[in-house]
């Protein structure tokens, strides 16, 4: 099999302003927050630093009218995190845009493929 035989990934950023934005990151992040319950486990689960996961829920907080993800401070039951009904409604507005976007450009993205230089497997 040929690169080019390799399925073309979409992945889309929407800039709103020089610091609010949302992509793919953000986007897995949210998603595994819903999963795991916890901030901290979500980023840990992406190679993420604990820091830089609550700096990108704060952005994520700030970004929209209403928050994305509402967390408990920990201690001795634990703390968590949790998407909110918003959080739920943005997740699902970028995927839906997503599939459509993917479904919108098929075509020329099947042309951007064919016009790819065959590479050698093991190269």
């Amino acid at each position: 099999m040929n690169e080019n035989s390799k399925r073309p990934v979409l992945r889309i950023r929407v800039v709103f302003g020089e610091e609010e934005m949302i992509g793919p990151g953000k986007v897995e992040l949210l998603e595994r927050i819903d999963r795991c319950g916890s901030i901290a486990a979500a980023g840990r689960e992406m190679g993420m630093s604990y820091k830089r996961a609550w700096e990108l829920v704060g952005m994520l907080n700030a970004m929209f009218r209403d928050p994305m993800v509402e967390s408990t401070r920990g201690g001795p039951g634990g703390g968590g995190a949790v998407l909110t009904g918003a959080g739920r409604e943005v997740l699902e507005l970028y995927r839906a845009f997503e599939r459509e976007a993917a479904r919108a450009g098929a075509g020329p993205l099947a042309a951007l493929q064919a016009r790819l230089k065959d590479i050698p497997e093991g190269k």
